[in-house]
């Protein structure tokens, strides 16, 4: 039996190491279903994207409580360090806790992040309190800045966001897990279970996912499916690898057999 260690960030411990979305949905029952099956305790919400009214029942926040989820607000669709920390506010104002996973695209076609807008809402944000989720590319320098920056996670993507391509680069993800303090959570990419899987194998802490659900041809099933994914991918994880070997190797011992 394994003993893994507690998912933990800025001191706060959750049970799943899966983090999911709330957009893309064809409804907020399935969107419910779906995140129920996914196990997940953490659920992002965009602030920018979303009726902040609780009490209208076609409010995402509605149908979401606070005493099931951990809501995690995102700055989802903003471009500049301004927009992203404005957001930031408004959300923490609007009832949201003082976690914040921070995005400031700088491309509108890939939707790959603007690192030097990223690292300067990071520091103004982490100086106002809140605690930063980075959401990044894969590239390790600029994961040490932002844990510098005081991020209290930082979250490459697998792939480009909404692409369903999985992880593109294991290396750059072993590396950055291998030099960071700080939780190392991948996010954008992942398309199915066997994806999630294989991210999880490369030792980092969580992985957060939205499109593949949403846009599974069954999102509550496919749901179901990343949670064991994450689950196995963990456990192989912590299990070790065996070797890899360019030669065929006998899983029976050939001493002593049968003549």
């Amino acid at each position: 039996m394994y003993i893994d260690t507690p998912f933990e960030i800025a001191g706060r411990q959750f049970r799943s190491r899966l983090m999911v979305g709330t957009g893309k949905y064809a409804g907020n029952r399935e969107m419910v279903e779906a995140i129920t099956a996914s196990g997940a305790e953490i659920v992002t919400v965009a602030v920018r994207r979303v009726d902040l009214d609780r009490s209208k029942e076609e409010s995402v926040l509605h149908h979401l409580s606070p005493d099931n989820f951990f809501l995690l607000a995102n700055t989802a669709g903003c471009y500049t360090a301004d927009e992203a920390v404005r957001y930031a506010r408004l959300g923490r104002e609007a009832g949201f806790n003082d976690f914040v996973k921070l995005e400031v695209i700088g491309d509108r076609e890939t939707l790959l992040p603007d690192v030097a807008g990223l690292l300067e809402a990071t520091r103004i944000l982490v100086a106002e309190g809140f605690t930063v989720l980075a959401y990044t590319n894969d590239d390790l320098i600029t994961a040490l800045r932002l844990e510098q920056a005081g991020a209290a996670a930082v979250m490459p993507l697998a792939s480009p966001i909404g692409s369903g391509l999985g992880m593109l680069n294991p290396y750059s993800i072993r590396t950055i897990k291998s030099r960071l303090s700080v939780p190392v959570v991948v996010d954008a990419g992942v398309g199915t279970a066997s994806d999630a899987c294989i991210v999880m194998e490369q030792g980092v802490d969580g992985i957060l996912m939205n499109t593949a659900l949403a846009a599974a041809d069954e999102p509550v099933a496919m749901a179901h499916a990343m949670k064991l994914a994450t689950e196995a991918g963990r456990a192989a994880y912590l299990a070790g690898r065996m070797p890899r070997r360019e030669v065929a190797v006998p899983s029976s011992p050939e001493l002593g057999m049968l003549a």
